[in-house]
């Protein structure tokens, strides 16, 4: 979840109304140029620095360590900001070593790091760490250290894009504090190994706040505990892997109701954590948890954490897929805000922030990229399974107009994919033009059956794993059984949407792929008249006889691609 809504924009009339099979190529070219009226925040991309590729690559200071337990310990003072805590980590040492890398940003501080009771000397660079080991670290073993710090952390400017604490009030004036740190890091908060590419197989997230407050994280609820202080301490305990920047706080003056789920690998708990006087506008909104559970798991396979249950838990920002404890502040609206990022009217028809990030509990959560570099995995899968859903409420038909809508949020101003190892992402474009990538893969596959087998086999292969890019892609192509590889590199790692031109003359059709990468070859289906016809450009011409004229000749929008006839 990192994107950002300004401004409405009118709806395109009728659009509902039109047949897949007779939109015109017109609407599905000015989808592929024109700019959106959504702007996500302006990012400005500086050149990379030291503090970059130590945030951003497996350097070797991290490398030798593979961490297996997070014991997270923070007490939360609203008075004045700040945070204090511990956290022990649990590591496998891979290979002998003598520094470790622990992150934490500025302006917070660690205290102190110990291992077996013993004081260990670091240095600090930039944002992170280096604490020199004093025992052998030898292969195989387990170990542990644990990391004492303190602080300010940084306040969130615009959660959750620009995230950080919020120190918040609900509208009765009760404090009321989120964490939202995805690309930020974790270590905004609480010191870590900050890389997506390990998670501790299991986490204890124990969280302190005073009285008057309920903190709501990841996971299922241990104990309450009422200490001398007038604080209480909520202990969490995720008996799953998760990645660090899922590691949520909310706590607030919230209500709290449950419910079950009948799914497919059996009975999932449900916990609602509104605000407490938002509880009943939230038991009217969120009934379409049920229904999109039931969507989701048939495409995409059941959902990833039993174990740990669903939970929904409202936040003073927009929300964030935080694992099993999804951050809900859409403000009980349909739509995003209330509006449609499809520019139809299909978004209307349900909670935007219920579908997009619950969905990234299979994608982000459950399947994470080790490089945010690759972040179009989750947010391009979370962009598609919204027409997913479109299409599980209203059919096949709306859950494709839904995807073919969104092109126009579109700029295509920088590659999807950014540069490895400098925790950079890429170009917001990775949400729309991810999910109409991964729908025009549908239409390559052209089998609904099989593209939901290669859904659930994602999930199956890729369970509570971390991944590249590359490995996903690797994966489609060979359950399709069709070599991908270019449509993957035409539509992330470049700029350029294909362009099929083409010339009609008589009954025969002559046409190539242009504005495309080199070797491009990606199948599309046309139509003249009212039948179909399956073509395979190249970038060298070809002509195909008719059995018609091929004068009405048109491409069919659900690819996305623009067409342009030649006269030559």
């Amino acid at each position: 979840m990192r994107r950002e809504s300004s401004s409405r924009r009118f709806l395109l009339m009728r659009l509902t109304h039109l047949s897949l099979l007779t939109l015109p190529l017109a609407f599905s070219t000015a989808c592929a140029q024109t700019t959106t009226t959504h702007p996500r925040p302006q990012q400005t991309v500086a050149p990379p620095t030291h503090a970059d590729s130590l945030r951003g690559s497996i350097t070797p200071e991290r490398a030798w360590w593979d961490v297996t337990f997070y014991d997270l310990h923070t007490r939360i003072s609203p008075a004045d900001s700040s945070i204090s805590g511990y956290v022990g980590i649990t590591y496998k040492v891979l290979a002998p070593a003598r520094e470790m890398q622990i992150d934490l940003q500025l302006p917070m501080v660690i205290d102190s790091i110990k291992q077996n009771r013993r004081i260990l000397n670091f240095r600090r660079d930039s944002n992170a760490f280096f604490a020199s080991m004093l025992e052998s670290q030898k292969i195989g073993a387990h170990m542990a250290v644990t990391v004492y710090y303190h602080g300010k952390p940084r306040a969130a400017i615009r959660p959750p894009w620009d995230g950080g604490y919020s120190w918040s009030v609900d509208s009765l004036g009760n404090r009321w504090i989120a964490t939202s740190n995805q690309g930020l890091g974790a270590s905004v908060w609480w010191p870590n190994k900050d890389t997506q590419a390990d998670e501790p197989d299991s986490q204890r997230v124990a969280i302190s706040v005073p009285d008057s407050m309920i903190d709501v994280s990841n996971g299922r609820l241990r104990s309450t505990t009422h200490n001398s202080d007038g604080t209480t301490t909520y202990e969490w305990f995720v008996a799953s892997p998760i990645n660090n920047y899922d590691v949520a706080v909310n706590a607030g003056n919230y209500a709290h109701y449950t419910e079950t789920y009948a799914g497919e690998a059996g009975e999932l708990t449900l916990d609602f954590w509104p605000l407490a006087y938002h509880l009943d506008a939230a038991k009217k909104q969120w009934e379409q948890v049920k229904p999109m559970l039931a969507c989701f798991e048939h495409w995409f396979g059941p959902y990833p954490w039993y174990i740990d249950g669903y939970k929904l838990v409202e936040a003073p920002h927009l929300g964030m897929e935080h694992q099993s404890a999804v951050a809900y502040g859409n403000g009980f609206k349909n739509g995003y805000r209330g509006t449609d990022r499809s520019h139809t009217g299909l978004g209307l028809g349900w909670d935007f922030i219920i579908i997009h990030e619950s969905a990234h509990e299979w994608f982000g959560n459950s399947i994470t990229t080790k490089d945010i570099s690759d972040s179009w995995v989750h947010e391009g899968f979370a962009n598609y399974a919204e027409s997913i859903y479109t299409e599980c409420q209203q059919g096949k038909e709306k859950g494709a107009l839904y995807a073919i809508g969104e092109r126009a949020n579109i700029k295509n101003d920088a590659p999807v994919v950014a540069e490895y190892g400098l925790n950079r992402e890429g170009s917001g474009d990775m949400y729309e033009k991810g999910g109409n990538m991964l729908h025009t893969i549908r239409q390559i596959v052209g089998d609904d059956e099989k593209w939901r087998s290669i859904l659930r086999g994602l999930s199956k292969t890729f369970y509570h794993q971390t991944v590249t890019g590359a490995q996903v892609e690797e994966y489609i192509s060979r359950q399709a059984g069709i070599d991908l590889s270019k449509v993957f590199a035409q539509y992330l790692t470049t700029t350029k949407i294909p362009v099929l031109e083409y010339r009609s003359k008589g009954k025969s059709l002559t046409y190539k792929w242009t504005n495309v990468v080199l070797g491009f070859d990606m199948p599309v289906r046309g139509f003249v008249g009212d039948s179909a016809l399956m073509l395979r450009p190249t970038t060298s011409a070809q002509t195909k006889k008719l059995a018609v004229a091929a004068g009405s000749f048109r491409v069919d929008s659900n690819y996305y691609v623009t067409a342009h006839q030649s006269e030559r």
